[in-house]
């Protein structure tokens, strides 16, 4: 596998063409280029930067028969350096292979990703939006080619880094509805995992809590539809007896990279943390008597959006006490590590502008 960075006169025309739009929203603009390589005859093939087009997919191919499909979200930011960073790479590769070896395609290795994720950031560097919660959102992805419809795995795969100057994904807080008949992903299925299946199955719920007047769902366990688990696009937390809880990870919730780091940065601001079993009948009522005094939700697109209202299908609606308090004192310095506003005592801020430094980082 050859890693290639080279800048053909097509790249070089279209960036020089290139421009922001006035307004930005998340994931609405895409980038002229991306990264691909090929994967076949059991080994990844030569990669580079190419023009951002439609790729020719089979539509008998394991991608679209059978969502073999995974990807992750990330960022690049550049606001108060001269030069683009990453927030914790590493924790997207690991997961994102896990997610490919969860559908049984073949793991990228940290050269090749290293190599995708430096050459989409260098070459885009004086297009990422320098505004406050603005980034390069990034979006490594993997799938299957073969077409066929016999169910097993495609032998031909292709890894591709897109790209997306990119504003937060939600500007004001948002209301969520608890979602008590259907579920998204069952434990042992691959709700733990980043693919696109667990997303195409929230999307019915997602237009059902929109027409209601709501933003998101709130997904709950799937065998006892009782334990809080997570939203159809973000991890859930909630400020109880001025502590904050996100529910315990339990093999159908996504491990996110925002969830992780909030904890983790928390506790060292000296809130008490914890990730307890959450029942969300007992949320409710921790909600009525004023102990449940704030709720958000995370994740890498939104970074937090703070809650104001949870409902529930039959209309009653239970407005949070507090509306971004925790919630702006955590995002604060959350923000402040990831755009160099502030000290990174974590390591977790990574310079992907050498890909051989940045692929000894991403094992770590």
């Amino acid at each position: 596998m050859v890693s290639s960075i080279f800048v053909t006169p097509e790249l070089s025309s279209l960036l020089a063409d290139y421009r922001l739009p006035d307004s930005l929203e998340f994931g609405r603009e895409l980038a002229p280029v991306m990264y691909r390589a090929d994967y076949g005859d059991g080994q990844w093939q030569d990669a580079a930067a190419v023009p951002f087009a439609d790729i020719p997919v089979n539509p008998a191919s394991t991608a679209l028969q059978f969502a073999q499909q995974a990807f992750e979200g990330m960022k690049a930011y550049q606001i108060a350096r001269s030069y683009p960073t990453l927030f914790r790479p590493n924790r997207n590769f690991q997961r994102f292979n896990r997610s490919a070896r969860r559908l049984c395609m073949p793991a990228v290795p940290a050269s090749l990703f290293a190599g995708a994720l430096s050459s989409i950031t260098n070459l885009l560097q004086p297009f990422i939006p320098d505004g406050a919660g603005q980034s390069l959102y990034l979006r490594p992805t993997i799938f299957g080619l073969d077409p066929h419809f016999a169910v097993k795995s495609s032998a031909r795969f292709v890894f591709l880094v897109l790209a997306s100057p990119s504003d937060a994904y939600y500007s004001e807080p948002i209301r969520i509805v608890i979602e008590r008949n259907n579920c998204r992903a069952a434990i042992g299925g691959t709700g733990a995992e980043k693919v696109g299946g667990n997303y195409g199955a929230s999307l019915q719920a997602t237009r059902k809590c929109i027409e209601q007047g709501f933003d998101q769902s709130l997904w709950l366990d799937p065998k006892s539809r009782s334990n809080i688990e997570e939203l159809s696009a973000m991890n859930f937390m909630a400020v109880i007896d001025g502590e904050l809880h996100t529910p315990a990870l339990s093999g159908s919730i996504l491990e996110g990279v925002t969830r992780d780091s909030l904890m983790t940065l928390a506790r060292s601001l000296g809130i008490d943390a914890s990730e307890p079993v959450m029942p969300v009948d007992e949320l409710v009522r921790d909600i009525k008597s004023g102990r449940c005094s704030e709720a958000f939700a995370c994740g890498t697109g939104a970074v937090i959006s703070p809650i104001s209202a949870i409902g529930e299908a039959d209309g009653t609606v239970f407005e949070l006490p507090e509306v971004n308090q925790m919630a702006a004192k955590l995002k604060n310095a959350l923000l402040g590590i990831q755009e160099g506003r502030a000290a990174d005592p974590f390591g977790w801020v990574v310079d992907p502008r050498d890909s051989q430094q940045l692929a000894a980082q991403l094992n770590q």
